[in-house]
């Protein structure tokens, strides 16, 4: 991911700008990742659906979902 310090922000916004049309950019302060500056494509992309998310309960799954669920679990570490 493209960087660019917070003190160079006002001399580099345009170079900002066009590295975020491609990607995300990291804005650093003191040498750390801070803030992401984005395209409003990317960022609507990334947060759409997000309140359609449903918290559901293992316990109300049906049993031959759980058992398959079970059996993945099983050979996933069985695996390892």
């Amino acid at each position: 991911m493209k960087q660019f310090a917070a003190g160079e922000l006002t001399r580099n916004t345009g170079d900002l700008f066009e590295a975020a049309t491609v990607a995300p950019v990291a804005i650093t302060k003191h040498r750390k990742p801070r803030f992401v500056v984005m395209s409003m494509e990317r960022f609507q992309a990334l947060t759409a659906g997000r309140g359609s998310q449903v918290a559901l309960d293992v316990a109300d799954m049906p049993e031959e979902l759980g058992n398959l669920l079970d059996r993945g679990i099983e050979e996933h570490f069985r695996d390892r």
